[in-house]
């Protein structure tokens, strides 16, 4: 899972399919609220606001 800017969605998805070999989701935070979780406020990348979460 990773919480990044828009600048950062290609490198996350990247990952997320090395890493399990499977596409994720994509979640806008900026549209989304979660009961149970705070999202990062910062990419996990760079210094930017996180906008995308990826799972």
């Amino acid at each position: 899972m990773y919480c990044v800017c828009r600048e950062h969605v290609e490198l996350a998805i990247d990952k997320f399919v090395d890493e399990y070999e499977d596409a994720p989701d994509l979640v806008n935070l900026n549209s989304t609220t979660f009961t149970d979780w705070t999202p990062p406020t910062r990419c996990d990348w760079c210094d930017q606001p996180a906008e995308v979460l990826v799972v």
